[in-house]
C-alpha cells in the first residue's frame, strides 16, 4: 500500500476529527509522504512521535490501534489476564488525557478494565500502580523529555516493567493484522462505567508509594541539616509527587520554579524539558542564585529522569551528568550500607553498555557485582526480576547514563522520585561533613581515576534520514576502523551479531545478551565509542568514555576521541 492510497483512505473518512482534517489540507508533498508512508513504530521501548494525522503521527487512531494490539495480547493470555486489566497514567502533553481514555475505550471494547489516574502521574508511579494494584499491564502515555510536538506510549508488563522484545513483537504481530485502524471499535466512558470496565484512582495510590518511598531512607538525620533545594518540574508530572516526596522524609527548605510549576503542552519556558541540558535549568540557577540553595533538581515531563545542578568550588552552578549523579548515588548507598551491614554478599549493580566504568570499579571496591545490560531500562528491570525469582542475587542500585536510577524496586523503570530523594539526603549527609556533592564527587575521581564521558547525538528526520542513519551504522559495521586518535582498537562488541571480537589476538567470543543494533568500540587505552540508532526518535547517538590520571588528560583525551569519531561521521554522511 502506498502513502497516496493511505492518505486517500484518511481523506474521505467521514469521521475524522475537523483538527486532523485541517492538518491534513495544511501538508505539503513532502510532509504528506512522511506522515502516511508506514505506520509508527512500536518497539521495546513503546511508540514515540510527531503528533498530527496518518499513520506515521501520534493521534486517536494510532493510539487505538496500537491499544488493540494490546487487548489482542491480553485475550491471548486468558480470562484471568482481562479481569487483572490495565492500569494508564499520562503525563502533561498535548493529547495525554484524551489519549488515556482513547486506550481505556479501546481495551473495553474487548471486554478489559481500565483504570486511569483522574490526573497526571510521573512514569514510576505508573510501574508501582501496575504491581500493586495487579494489573496485567499498564500504559503510560509520554513523550518524555521530547520536544512539544511530540507524545508517545509505553506499555508495562505484570511485573512493572517496560514489555520485553518478544512480547512487543506479538502486539506489533496484532497491529499488523488490523486492516483499517480509523474504524476501530470503542466503547464510551459513561458506558465503561457503567459495565465496571473503568475506575479512576489517584490520592490513595500517591500515599502508598510515597510511604514506600520513605522507607529507602538511609540516614534518618542527613534531612535534619539546614539543606536547601530548587526544584522543577519542567510544566510536568514532577510536582505531583516530588515535593511531597522530600517533604516526607525531612526536607524543609524546598522552593519550586513558580513559572514551572504547572503543567504546560507547550514547555514554554524551555526549548525543550530535557533536565540532561543547561537550558532548562536556567530559571533554576537563577532561584539558587537568589536563595544560595545548596541543590538544584529538575526532571522531565513524566519524572523518570533526574537533573541534578551543584555549586562548584567557584561557587558557581554545574550540571552533573548523569554518569556523576549515579556514581554519587552508588558510592553514598554502599557505604552507608555497608557500614550498617546491609550489603548482602550477593549484591548486585545493573547498568547499561554505554553507561560510565566508574560505576563498576566503585562497586567493587564494596564487593559488589557489576551486570551490565543493553540499552533500555527494561533490561534492567528484566534482570531485578530474573533475580528476584530465582534469589540468586540482590539488586542494589541501577541506572543508566541518560539521566535514569532505580533505588528501590517496588518501582520497574528509572524512578526521579526516587532519585531525588536519595540525592538530597547524599547532599545533606556531605553538608554535616561540612563538604560538598562537588567535593563528593572529586573525592571519587581522586580515589577511582578520572572517568569522563560525553554523547552526540545526529538527528535525522523522515524517510531519507532513517536511511540514512541506516547507513552510517552499517558503514561501521561492515568498515571498522583499526585505529583512531593514536591508539589501536582492540575489541569491538556487536551487539546485533551478539559477538565480541579481539582485533589484537583474533579471539571470538559470545556475548550474553539479547541483540540489539548497537557496536561498541574499545581502544587499547581503555577509552571507549559505541553507535547506536535511537529506538525511539530520528537519531544516531555516538557514546564515547575514558579515564586517565588528571582531570585535564581526560578532557582532552575524551576531546581527541570524538573530534576522531565524527569527522568519520561526516564523511560518511558527505559521501
Amino acid at each position: 500500500m502506498t502513502w497516496k492510497t493511505e492518505w486517500k483512505k484518511w481523506s474521505t473518512h467521514k469521521e475524522l476529527p475537523s483538527e486532523l482534517k485541517k492538518q491534513m489540507t495544511e501538508m505539503n508533498e513532502r510532509e504528506r509522504e512522511d506522515a502516511f508512508y508506514k505506520q509508527l513504530e512500536f518497539g521495546t521501548g513503546g511508540m514515540r512521535g510527531e503528533l498530527g494525522a496518518g499513520p506515521n503521527r501520534i493521534n486517536i487512531y494510532t493510539i487505538r490501534k496500537v491499544t488493540a494490539g494490546l487487548a489482542k495480547y491480553i485475550e491471548e493470555k486468558g480470562l484471568e489476564a482481562k479481569k487483572r486489566g490495565v492500569v494508564i497514567a499520562y503525563d502533561s502533553r498535548h493529547g495525554s488525557a484524551v489519549f488515556a481514555l482513547e486506550a481505556a475505550k479501546t481495551l473495553g471494547a474487548h471486554g478489559i478494565k481500565s483504570y486511569v489516574f483522574q490526573e497526571l502521574r510521573p512514569t514510576p508511579e505508573l510501574s508501582f500502580a501496575v504491581r500493586y494494584l495487579r494489573t496485567y499491564a499498564g500504559i503510560m502515555i509520554t513523550a518524555s523529555h521530547n520536544p512539544a510536538a511530540y507524545n508517545g506510549y509505553k506499555v508495562y508488563g505484570e511485573d512493572g516493567a517496560q514489555l520485553p522484545p518478544t512480547a512487543a513483537d506479538v502486539i506489533v504481530t496484532h497491529m499488523n493484522e488490523i486492516e483499517n485502524e480509523l474504524l476501530l471499535e470503542v466503547k464510551e466512558e459513561h458506558e465503561l462505567l457503567r459495565q465496571n470496565l473503568l475506575s479512576y484512582i489517584g490520592e490513595n495510590l500517591d500515599q502508598v508509594y510515597l510511604d514506600y518511598v520513605k522507607g529507602l531512607q538511609l540516614n534518618n538525620n542527613a534531612a535534619k541539616t539546614n539543606l536547601h533545594i530548587v526544584y522543577t518540574p519542567l510544566h510536568g508530572t514532577g510536582q505531583t509527587l516530588v515535593p511531597q516526596a522530600l517533604q516526607n522524609v525531612g526536607f524543609q527548605h524546598i522552593t519550586i520554579v513558580d513559572e514551572q510549576r504547572n503543567p504546560d503542552p507547550n514547555f514554554s519556558t524551555v526549548s525543550s524539558p530535557n533536565p540532561e541540558e543547561a537550558q532548562a535549568f536556567q530559571l533554576a540557577i537563577r532561584y539558587g542564585k537568589e536563595t544560595g540553595a545548596d541543590l538544584l533538581l529538575a526532571t522531565d515531563p513524566d519524572a523518570d529522569r533526574l537533573g541534578v545542578a551543584i555549586k562548584n568550588n567557584s561557587g558557581d552552578y554545574v550540571l552533573l551528568t548523569g554518569n556523576q549523579t549515579g556514581a554519587l548515588l552508588l558510592h553514598y548507598m554502599l557505604s552507608h550500607k555497608k557500614e550498617k551491614g546491609l550489603l548482602p554478599d550477593n549484591s548486585v549493580m545493573l547498568k547499561t553498555i554505554v553507561t560510565s566504568e566508574l560505576g563498576r570499579v566503585i562497586a567493587e571496591d564494596y564487593g559488589v557485582q557489576t551486570i551490565d545490560t543493553l540499552t533500555g531500562f527494561k533490561y534492567i528491570a528484566e534482570k531485578i526480576e530474573e533475580y528476584n525469582q530465582e534469589e540468586t542475587k540482590t539488586f542494589q542500585f541501577g541506572y543508566e547514563e541518560s539521566y535514569g536510577y532505580l533505588i528501590g524496586d517496588f518501582v520497574r523503570d528509572k524512578d526521579a522520585v526516587q532519585a531525588a530523594v536519595m540525592i538530597a539526603e547524599a547532599a545533606a549527609y556531605y553538608k554535616q561533613q561540612g563538604m560538598t556533592l562537588y567535593n563528593g564527587l572529586t573525592q571519587l575521581y581522586q580515589t577511582y581515576g578520572y572517568y569522563k564521558e560525553s554523547l552526540t547525538s545526529l538527528t535525522l528526520k523522515g524517510k531519507d534520514g532513517a536511511e540514512q542513519i541506516g547507513r552510517i551504522v552499517n558503514q561501521f559495521r561492515e568498515n571498522p576502523p583499526t585505529e583512531l586518535a593514536d591508539a589501536a582498537v582492540e575489541k569491538i562488541e556487536d551487539y546485533q551479531s551478539g559477538e565480541r571480537i579481539n582485533l589484537l589476538t583474533a579471539q571470538r567470543e559470545t556475548i550474553d545478551l539479547p541483540f540489539s543494533n548497537v557496536i561498541k568500540f574499545w581502544l587499547k587505552d581503555g577509552s571507549w565509542f559505541a553507535v547506536r540508532p535511537s529506538g525511539t526518535e530520528p537519531k544516531v547517538k555516538f557514546y564515547f568514555g575514558v579515564k586517565q590520571a588528571t582531570e585535564n588528560r581526560s578532557e582532552k583525551r575524551l576531546q581527541e576521541i570524538q573530534e576522531n569519531v565524527m569527522s568519520a561521521v561526516e564523511n560518511m554522511i558527505c559521501t
